[in-house]
């Protein structure tokens, strides 16, 4: 699959006769492979670049664009100028949240194109996923279910944090993932006041709760998903924020839905932790995009002003952290739709006490 011409019919909307693609999630976009090439899209065609190492598979994997390889003396430069002046280009968009200086400085240089930052066009296409993105992601929420329901009877007092991580990366890779979507957060007890924290050699005791965001990538798209679970009884303070984590979580997948701007999401889940008492505990968004990249737009949180498009799949992760004492979150990944939105995540959320 591929989508060049998606990408070729915007061009215009960014005044740009072509698209110069180097980002790995751009290239996988457009082409729907990724072998550290590059992607240039004009009206007039598209030209997929790579070398040696990843040519046959590009071959056999790209169509709808020349797939050229570079050679000692004609590389990448060389074909992308060919290419320009074959299309007639004269002004070429650039990815410029992903490319660094050097390589901004290089093409700029040596390209017959004026460059444009054009970046854009690719992120809000890459926001709204077709169903066939949706499939992906899906999937992938699937091998991260069974990973989670496979740690639970793991989860007793003495195992630590670090052990845990190691388990669910485990796990997903044999249930099918092709590799994490991002390193998984595993806290426990105190340790669960960091959001991001990162696990450690801590033995979880009994009365904690551990908190687990993890996720894996499936046909090149990403899941995302967090529990908080008790092991052994909890006070009656953290049931009290679990509760009240939760009917967040289900007050902002209440508000979401296809053209609702990502702040009244986030202000729907905030207004249920700061009524509660807990307000000041809840630092981060309600949530982002996910996709190709773990972090993608548009997001639900309170400077996200842009309405969500039809296909959004956006993560719904209200937390409260109280220092020196235990975090809850809660995430579930939810598909945008015209009349609301679609839960995608199936694994109970009810407090589990093991």
């Amino acid at each position: 699959m591929n989508r060049f011409d998606k990408i070729a019919a915007g061009l215009g909307q960014y005044g740009v006769d072509a698209m110069l693609i180097t980002s790995q999630p751009g290239e996988f976009y457009a082409a729907g492979f990724s072998g550290e090439g590059v992607v240039l899209v004009a009206p007039g065609g598209a030209v997929y670049i790579t070398d040696s190492r990843y040519i046959e598979a590009a071959r056999n994997t790209v169509s709808g664009a020349e797939v050229l390889m570079v050679e000692r003396g004609r590389g990448y430069i060389d074909l992308l100028n060919e290419a320009i002046q074959r299309l007639g280009v004269q002004t070429l968009g650039v990815e410029e949240d992903y490319l660094t200086l050097a390589d901004y400085d290089r093409y700029k240089t040596a390209l017959r194109a004026q460059l444009v930052p054009a970046g854009r066009l690719l992120l809000d296409l890459r926001g709204a996923k077709d169903d066939f993105e949706i499939h992906c992601i899906t999937q992938a929420q699937r091998v991260t279910e069974r990973a989670f329901e496979a740690i639970l009877p793991v989860l007793k007092p003495g195992v630590t944090e670090r052990e845990i991580a190691a388990q669910l990366t485990y796990d997903m890779l044999r249930f099918g993932a092709a590799k994490n979507s991002f390193d998984p957060i595993v806290v426990s007890g105190p340790n669960g006041s960091l959001p991001h924290g990162v696990p450690g050699d801590r033995a979880i005791q009994s009365g904690d709760f551990v908190t687990m965001d993890f996720g894996c990538v499936w046909g090149g798209y990403c899941s995302d998903m967090t529990r908080t679970v008790a092991v052994g009884r909890p006070s009656g303070e953290m049931i009290e924020v679990y509760d009240l984590v939760l009917r967040a979580q289900l007050a902002g997948i209440a508000a979401s839905r296809a053209g609702v701007p990502g702040r009244e999401i986030d202000a729907a889940a905030r207004a249920v932790i700061q009524a509660g008492g807990y307000g000041p505990y809840f630092g981060h968004g309600y949530g982002h995009s996910v996709g190709l990249e773990i972090h993608e737009g548009p997001n639900a949180n309170t400077r996200e002003e842009r309405p969500m498009p039809v296909g959004a799949v956006v993560s719904a992760e209200p937390g409260v952290y109280l220092p020196g004492k235990f975090g809850v979150r809660i995430e579930d990944l939810v598909v945008m739709e015209e009349n609301g939105c679609r839960v995608l995540t199936q694994s109970p959320k009810n407090l589990l006490i093991l």
